[in-house]
């Protein structure tokens, strides 16, 4: 009888992979990437917090509007938006577009902070991708599939995205789920 592996296999990741994801000399190439990304954000978020429609008296308004030509294109033989979709679209964001419309505007100004000043870089990155995938769902194509893939390769990069930003000194810091940052060590001396 044979016997059964029972460790991990480790997988050896390329040199090119390597570079791209975690060698902070390929950090140059992603701060280029970040800032622009994070401008489209950042202008984006700013012209919907500075837009009553959107942040304000008649907040709720644009968002509503949006929702409602999305749920146009969720009909015939091969809908842009997905009935699933659709049915989220109708049942939880049209009923609550007003929120909505508070967490639209400024997520994407907080998007394009974080990856402007590289802080939580992956993380930012992740929600712009989320935004820009509901967006494509809503049957809106627009810049989002031009932003989603940088914004894709930014959370892969998520170690050496933000080494030219706040994260060279964040993330050590705060750490990561599975390696505690020096805040927690100095909060377990304490203990």
């Amino acid at each position: 009888m044979s016997e059964r592996i029972t460790s991990p296999v480790q997988l050896r990741e390329s040199r090119t992979a390597h570079f791209l994801f975690a060698d902070p000399r390929a950090s140059y190439l992603w701060l280029v990437v970040r800032l622009w990304v994070g401008w489209q954000w950042l202008e984006a978020g700013y012209g919907k917090v500075t837009n009553p429609v959107w942040v304000g008296d008649k907040a709720g308004v644009a968002i509503g509007g949006f929702v409602q030509g999305a749920l146009e294109k969720a009909g015939g033989e091969h809908p842009a938006v997905q009935g699933w979709y659709a049915d989220f679209l109708q049942g939880v964001v049209l009923p609550n577009a007003t929120v909505f419309s508070y967490m639209v505007a400024f997520g994407e100004v907080a998007v394009g902070l974080g990856l402007i000043l590289g802080i939580l870089t992956g993380i930012a990155a992740f929600f712009g991708v989320l935004m820009n995938t509901n967006f494509l769902l809503a049957g809106t194509v627009s810049i989002n599939p031009i932003l989603a893939l940088p914004g894709i390769l930014l959370v892969l990069a998520w170690r050496n995205a933000g080494w030219f930003g706040l994260d060279r000194w964040v993330l050590p810091m705060v750490g990561t789920p599975w390696q505690h940052g020096s805040i927690f060590d100095e909060m377990d001396a304490k203990k």
